[in-house]
């Protein structure tokens, strides 16, 4: 291997590429999904509104020159064709330069995405995946050797973000010191999957070692993803082992697959290919890059190395930050997860009834019932990851402010009182699927995993309790009845609110 060009490491850029470009396919699949009910044109948190407000040099997007839920539609839908088409290999079928094309393309529409979707899209892995697409705009096609450069950045982006990961645990909660965070997290992760109760159940001797492995895996294996080989390549295994620990025990996005995806840059690719079964031939020698990509992928990495000094600063920093990003372009993030760990599980759960609120719970009230996040007690939770489902994910932080309901929250309720189609389409049950109810309310519950013996008695996964009213019994205006329930979207609901625009730099709520 040299500086510039590393042959052996062939397979290792095949399945870099195309498992991030399966991500992407998932990301804009997501947006496709939910997007509109959002952050549309009638969202939850209207994009053209934020657009107004925001400067392009604040938040780059195609959509500063124009935006309707038309066109959202098809950005989104080009960008899951192009992530589609290079899955399957479009991107070796074309010259080095149409390759490059694609991966910016792709980098560019989800950009466009991410700089507008607000809260919806203020989570790590959105930067995350920014970073990593446009990192792969340089690391060829088969026209060329995989360049050492390109490779390194890669190992580079996953080494902050497991470092990153480590150190904010280690000097956030207590419990992380201590071992015992793993005693509440399962429980009260975002969103739980159908392992999570299992996980929980294991014995707190069990818990504590999983505590300590990762402090090992986060803290101390990411440095040897730069000594020579074989011993990266064991570092890289040891950190796919960690990140498939928390793909069973919980939903997180695209988060840890997209980790695994970054890790297989450190992988010896000769190496493997003796080892794995049914896998292709190596390709023929191929010719050196031209001298112009040569010279654009070292730009690259100077601009890596240039924007790499506040991410490393905030490492260094007693005072370190979760999940920033310190351009609008989403380029050298600095990453953490779970620098605190909640003790108890709360969740808002919407309820309607045609009944007189007054009557208290001698009501009818039903429950809405959405995909991901708990909400029937004898459902198990069940697995989304790497799909994205955001507002199941907004939903667990409007319970961190139980008695603080979200703008974005009230006007939920509104679209529910409305019976809107597109919003109902996001959830799995509507409890009224003839006439919307007449009242509405969010209701505040603790939940927590039954114990074995519970699970015997009755079935449940889990136990809830009744705590207060996020937002109390609520009904509908003449224009909220309206079809189209506009009206309610432009009278003093907190559209233009601060709380909706990011911080200069900040791309990350998690």
């Amino acid at each position: 291997m040299d500086w510039i060009a590393h042959p052996d490491a062939w397979l290792s850029r095949l399945v870099l590429q195309r498992g991030l470009a399966l991500v992407y396919l998932m990301a804009f699949l997501s947006a496709v999904r939910e997007f509109r009910v959002l952050a549309g044109e009638r969202g939850l948190t209207p994009a053209p509104a934020y657009l107004r407000a925001i400067p392009f040099r604040r938040a780059p997007s195609l959509f500063h020159l124009r935006y309707s839920d038309r066109l959202f539609d098809t950005v989104a839908w080009l960008g899951a064709a192009l992530a589609a088409a290079v899955v399957a290999g479009a991107a070796d079928a074309v010259p080095l330069w149409g390759s490059m094309a694609l991966w910016a393309a792709l980098w560019l529409l989800y950009l466009s995405i991410v700089n507008i979707g607000q809260i919806w899209y203020a989570f790590g892995w959105e930067s995350l995946l920014l970073e990593a697409g446009f990192l792969a705009v340089f690391l060829g096609n088969d026209d060329i050797a995989p360049p050492t450069v390109g490779l390194y950045l890669m190992v580079w982006l996953v080494f902050r973000v497991e470092l990153g990961a480590g150190l904010i645990k280690w000097r956030g909660d207590s419990c992380w010191r201590k071992l015992t965070c793993l005693y509440h997290h399962h429980e009260t992760q975002p969103m739980p999957g159908p392992l999570s109760w299992f996980f929980h159940h294991l014995p707190r001797r069990v818990h504590r070692v999983e505590t300590a492995a990762n402090h090992v895996a986060q803290l101390v294996v990411p440095f040897l993803l730069f000594v020579p080989q074989p011993v990266a390549t064991w570092a890289a295994a040891v950190i796919m082992v960690t990140q498939l620990w928390l793909v069973a025990s919980g939903n997180f996005a695209w988060l840890n697959w997209l980790t695994m995806i970054l890790a297989v840059a450190a992988v010896d690719g000769a190496l493997a290919a003796r080892h794995l079964p049914f896998l292709p031939s190596p390709p023929a020698d191929r010719p050196d890059a031209p001298a112009w990509f040569t010279v654009t992928v070292v730009t690259a990495a100077a601009l890596v190395a240039v924007l790499s000094y506040r991410p490393v600063r905030n490492l260094l920093s007693p005072a370190q930050e979760m999940n920033r990003a310190y351009n609008s372009l989403h380029l050298v993030n600095t990453y953490g997860a779970f620098g605190s760990v909640t003790r108890q599980r709360h969740e808002v759960v919407l309820e309607g009834t045609n009944d007189d609120p007054a009557a208290g719970e001698a009501a009818d009230w039903r429950a809405y019932e959405f995909h991901g996040k708990p909400g029937d007690v004898h459902r198990l939770p069940r697995q989304f990851a790497p799909f994205h489902l955001r507002l199941d994910w907004l939903m667990w932080f409007a319970a961190l402010t139980p008695y603080t309901p979200s703008p974005w929250l009230r006007r939920l309720t509104d679209r529910l009182l409305s019976g809107d189609p597109a919003t109902l389409r996001l959830l799995r049950v509507n409890p009224f699927p003839t006439t919307p109810p007449r009242h509405i309310r969010a209701r505040l519950y603790r939940y927590r995993f039954t114990t074995r013996r519970e699970r015997r008695t009755t079935g449940a996964w889990w136990h809830r309790a009744p705590v207060g009213d996020h937002l109390p019994p609520t009904r509908p205006t003449l224009s909220e009845r309206s079809p189209g329930c506009g009206m309610v979207l432009m009278h003093g609901d907190g559209v233009n609110k601060p709380q909706f625009r990011p911080a200069p730099g900040r791309g990350a709520v998690w």
